[in-house]
């Protein structure tokens, strides 16, 4: 198991060095505020423990040349985003680049127990390759459900019947032999956005995430809000239609059951069903079912249904985002999830609701984007989460 960093001091060289990549101990000194003896100690202790290692002379700044340190390149971390119907693993070196990503589809009702064989079999299949011979140095993992996250435990997620209570954190650590971070699917999409994104230089944003829930990453001051319990941006519960459509929650008109990817498909079969549109009704005697990647092709071709049905989704949705802008005053709100491949029709109904109902403060400098990292976010997200805990003091 991998040495942890043994203060403060380290733990920030560390996180400079994961952020930047290789720097010389100037530049680093430049960064952190420690006299360079102090920081020639430091560093020195990093090296023993083989957390980070010397990489070739720094680019002179009169004097003497100082050396590069970078993280170690044998450090790898394993990524695993478990979506409702999908499952990502990915293996990242230490600055989280991703070496290797697999993806395979999976029903997460089929509980913890079949997802997580799953996992760890592309987790075997990515080591196999040779990417991670000596094992993983953690482990990150995303649920799309409430986390207690000091746990590492899924809490009555809506969308997940058998994973309530399931230890994720403890069983997976056992299983690889690592220390191991489990947090809402949607707090990694964002850490990943953050990290690697469109989020890269914002401190306070929104990253939404539509598939086949819906979930809201707060990211405040950079750092992930959670709450106290571990249910912050649950947005997808909350009512946008008095006495609406009944929810997975038990509750009626959520979000969710108006506008997520399993309401967009039913709206869009029962549209092909009544004849309103030729074009949907053409890939449903094809598949036999709908789904939002056929209702954003139909769009793509011009249908007017299927566009319809975006827009009503994007002004429900821009209605709740709206109520969190005027709320929280972003500097920037990120849409990702299965459900933007309808992009930019889907952005563009968003946006005016969102501008329409939130005060000119709120939304003058306000940019609404798509995420840049597709699948990737999850996964790069989940891999900055489990290496923050390994570059954190002991």
């Amino acid at each position: 198991m991998t040495a942890r960093p043994a203060n403060t001091h380290q733990a920030r060289l560390l996180r400079l060095l994961r952020d930047s990549g290789p720097n010389s101990r100037a530049q680093l000194g430049d960064q952190v505020d420690l006299s360079r003896s102090k920081l020639a100690v430091e560093v020195d202790r990093l090296l023993e423990t083989g957390l980070v290692v010397a990489d070739g002379l720094a680019a002179s700044r009169g004097g003497r040349r100082s050396h590069n340190i970078r993280l170690a390149p044998a450090l790898r971390f394993l990524g695993v985003d478990i979506g409702a119907t999908s499952i990502d693993v990915a293996v990242t070196n230490a600055e989280l680049e991703v070496l290797g990503h697999l993806n395979h589809p999976m029903d997460v009702r089929e509980g913890p127990v079949a997802v997580f064989e799953q996992a760890l079999a592309l987790a075997a299949k990515l080591r196999a390759t040779g990417l991670a011979d000596g094992g993983f140095d953690g482990a990150g993992i995303g649920v799309p459900g409430p986390v207690r996250f000091p746990e590492g435990v899924p809490v009555a997620p809506p969308i997940m019947p058998g994973w309530d209570g399931f230890p994720v954190r403890e069983a997976l650590s056992q299983e690889l032999g690592c220390p191991v971070m489990v947090d809402n699917d949607v707090n990694l999409m964002a850490m990943g956005e953050q990290h690697a994104g469109v989020a890269r230089s914002v401190g306070d944003f929104l990253c939404v995430k539509i598939g086949t829930g819906i979930g809201c990453g707060i990211v405040v001051g950079g750092e992930v809000y959670r709450g106290t319990t571990g249910s912050a941006g649950d947005i997808g519960h909350i009512q946008v239609e008095p006495d609406g459509r009944p929810c997975a929650c038990g509750n009626k008109g959520c979000l969710e059951a108006h506008f997520s990817g399993a309401a967009l498909a039913r709206d869009a079969e029962a549209a092909a069903r009544a004849g309103q549109s030729t074009e949907l009704a053409a890939r449903l005697d094809a598949a036999g079912t709908l789904t939002a990647a056929d209702v954003a092709a139909a769009a793509a071709a011009g249908d007017a249904t299927a566009l319809e049905l975006i827009r009503e989704g994007g002004n429900r949705v821009g209605q709740v985002i709206a109520g969190l802008v005027s709320f929280f005053n972003p500097g920037l709100v990120v849409i990702g999830g299965g459900v933007t491949g309808l992009g930019h029709n889907l952005l563009a109904s968003v946006r005016t609701q969102v501008y329409r109902q939130s005060l000119p403060l709120a939304t003058g400098n306000l940019p609404i984007v798509l995420g840049e990292l597709g699948p990737a976010a999850g996964v790069i997200g989940a891999a900055r989460l489990i290496s923050d805990h390994v570059f954190s003091p002991a």
